[in-house]
């Protein structure tokens, strides 16, 4: 997948293309339809497919108070995007000005005469432009105007709930990693980096990986049965997030166990997928304490890792950046 951003956007492209557009924060179950259905109908006329979206979220430069934390960086959700084949993702650079731009214009400068659309699907009740001026019926009639032409999926969802970005941040908020999960269609991950820490884990013999992530939506305070990736290869661990109240702590951190594993690896990448919270963080009288508990989460990751759901792990990948 080819990733277009910054003035490229703006290029004469493509000739032709399929395209959808939005946020996608998440690349949850609602959106993976969005994107199968985009890919067939790219090979179905022969055409590249294009996903386009926009960096920063929207509302972080419009109403930044009230954003949303984000369920995956740009570089999660381009490699997610990247998984279903889609040929190109155009990020466009949204700023105050860029939110001005009328619907028209957005279409007919950049959906029509840079990436060369000739059909467009979006998703039920989609709304773009300046005020969120643009719908289906402003499509409609461009599309007559300009030869193109379009259609929106109905929602989707299973059991009654349509899936959506603001049901997985309530869910990964609350630590329901099971509800998360139903709706991403795979584990909740964050990426980061091994940093130094306070290193309380390793006097109690269980030295633990400090984890620095620009993820911003976490899990809520509590231990969590979790797999993390390492250099490549997958390794059960027992997550910690939160102050570490037994030790007068005061800053969130979050510490990952990982179990049958050693090696230094201070500054190397790490990916944790949480798969099930298993207990609120707790103050315990003593070290000695502290340590019982531990073992008995040890024990407990390991009962609920037995039954780990292998197509909810989703390799750390990225696509190739080719225009900025």
């Amino acid at each position: 997948m080819q990733i277009v951003t910054g003035m490229n956007i703006y290029d004469k492209s493509l000739d032709a293309s399929v395209v959808t557009i939005g946020n996608f924060d998440g690349v949850h179950r609602g959106h993976a339809a969005i994107f199968a259905h985009l890919k067939k109908k790219s090979v179905d006329l022969g055409i590249p497919s294009v996903a386009v979206t926009f960096e920063p979220h929207p509302l972080k430069v419009l109403a930044p108070d009230s954003a949303p934390l984000l369920i995956t960086t740009f570089e999660q959700k381009s490699a997610l995007i990247a998984e279903f084949g889609i040929d190109y993702l155009v990020a466009v650079p949204f700023s105050k000005e860029f939110s001005q731009l009328a619907a028209n214009d957005f279409v007919l400068k950049i959906l029509s005469a840079s990436l060369g659309m000739r059909h467009i699907i979006i998703g039920h009740d989609y709304a773009f432009g300046r005020g969120r001026e643009g719908n289906f019926r402003t499509l409609e009639i461009l599309g007559a105007r300009n030869g193109f032409t379009l259609e929106d999926l109905p929602p989707i969802g299973e059991d009654g709930i349509i899936f959506s970005s603001s049901l997985v941040r309530s869910a990964v908020a609350d630590g329901d990693m099971a509800a998360a999960s139903r709706i991403l269609g795979r584990y909740y991950q964050i990426d980061g980096t091994v940093v130094h820490g306070r290193e309380i884990g390793k006097t109690l013999g269980f030295p633990t990986a400090n984890i620095a992530t620009p993820n911003e939506l976490l899990p809520s305070d509590g231990v969590y049965a979790v797999m993390a990736q390492v250099d490549g290869t997958f390794v059960k661990g027992a997550c910690n997030i939160g102050i570490n109240p037994t030790f007068g702590g005061s800053t969130r951190t979050i510490e990952v166990f990982l179990l049958d594993f050693s090696g230094h690896i201070y500054d190397h990448g790490i990916s944790v997928y949480f798969v099930q919270r298993l207990r609120p963080v707790q103050r315990f009288p003593d070290a000695a304490a502290l340590k019982n508990a531990i073992g008995r989460d040890v024990a407990d990751t390991l009962v609920i890792l037995a039954d780990l759901n292998t197509t909810y792990l989703k390799a750390n990948d990225r696509p190739e950046h080719c225009a900025h």
